[in-house]
């Protein structure tokens, strides 16, 4: 295989897989010729999909797989051996620099964790989500891979996310919110307070902008949006349908009629920039931050395009520092005691 970046993809994760990984992984080479992918899966499914052969697409043959339904603790006894725990293993062996996977997202939780391990002063890893706003994107966390944090967790959370968003996003220096029902200082429970004052006073070198509320993460407030697990799914998921409703009463409104349909011809190029913004397939690919390696978590609907976008996420993040910068910034909180335990 050629030398560069190497992606390690679990090609029969997701819906539509193997189909969808395999394009999407060709249209991810297509734009970076300096990478390279390790296909895990079924040989037989996935050399008649290759549109061509390529010196920089290796198949890893295993006839396993783990299935949408199979709980994180069955994937951790039964998912050895499996496309998902192969490809992450590569990460961990060196045989690839990032891993990405569309498939069960309880089971690429609890397998990223045992075969790639924690960070130094990380509690639990967290799963973010980029986030279209009136400025551009920005970055959520957590989004699903803890129902409950406490406030040093939420800290974690906070430079972990910075990091992330100076990586991915380009910003120098992200600010930082914490979700809060309101943005006065006694709004919020103990845990979202105490994170509140910590960050404040930390004397770390962050932007940190203070509570915000939840119409505050779509206007782009700040770069980076701190939560728990359990209130970050439910604004994703809310923000998910609402867009989505969106979507469907303008075309409603566009084919309601001939003047309307007249309309939309005028307006088309518009309408396409539109469409482009709310494209789920352009922000695809979250992140375990926290963990030894980079797993990436690509939507299990996603089509081939933001199949390709969620490992061009993955080659960025692989290529970069951040995980350098959590390490120091987590060193300097566990020297002031801030430490998630």
């Amino acid at each position: 295989m050629a030398k560069g970046l190497i992606l390690a993809i679990d090609a029969m994760g997701g819906d539509a897989a193997p189909e969808v990984t395999v394009a999407g992984a060709e249209l991810f080479l297509a734009a970076r010729p300096d990478a390279s992918v390790r296909l895990h899966g079924d040989e037989t499914q996935l050399k008649p999909l290759l549109s061509k052969s390529s010196d920089r697409i290796e198949i890893v043959h295993t006839d396993l797989y783990v299935t949408s339904d199979m709980k994180p603790s069955q994937a951790l006894r039964r998912g050895k051996g499996s496309s998902m725990w192969n490809a992450i293993h590569d990460v961990k062996d060196g045989a690839a620099h990032a891993s990405v996977s569309a498939g069960n997202t309880g089971a690429l939780m609890a397998i990223s964790m045992l075969v790639l391990r924690k960070m130094d002063g990380v509690h639990r890893p967290a799963m973010t989500a980029a986030w279209p706003t009136l400025r551009g994107r920005s970055v959520v966390l957590d989004v699903g891979a803890n129902l409950e944090a406490d406030a040093a967790q939420l800290v974690t959370f906070a430079i972990m996310g910075e990091a992330y968003a100076r990586a991915i996003l380009g910003i120098e220096k992200p600010t930082i919110g914490i979700l809060n029902i309101g943005s006065e200082e006694m709004k919020g429970h103990d845990e979202i307070r105490e994170a509140h004052e910590w960050l404040r006073n930390s004397g770390l070198d962050l932007a940190y902008h203070g509570f915000i509320e939840g119409d505050d993460i779509s206007s782009g407030t700040v770069d980076v949006i701190v939560t728990d697990g359990f209130t970050g799914n439910v604004a994703l998921k809310t923000g998910e349908g609402v867009a989505r409703m969106l979507g469907m009463r303008v075309r409603e409104a566009l084919t309601g009629g001939i003047l309307s349909k007249i309309g939309a011809l005028l307006a088309m190029a518009g309408l396409k920039h539109l469409r482009e913004q709310m494209n789920p397939s352009n922000v695809n690919g979250g992140v375990l931050l926290g963990l030894g390696g980079v797993s990436v978590k690509s939507h299990g609907g996603t089509d081939s395009r933001g199949f390709a976008r969620a490992c061009e996420l993955a080659a960025d993040l692989a290529a970069s520092h951040f995980r350098d910068e959590v390490a120091a910034n987590l060193e300097k909180i566990r020297q002031k005691g801030m430490a998630a335990e």
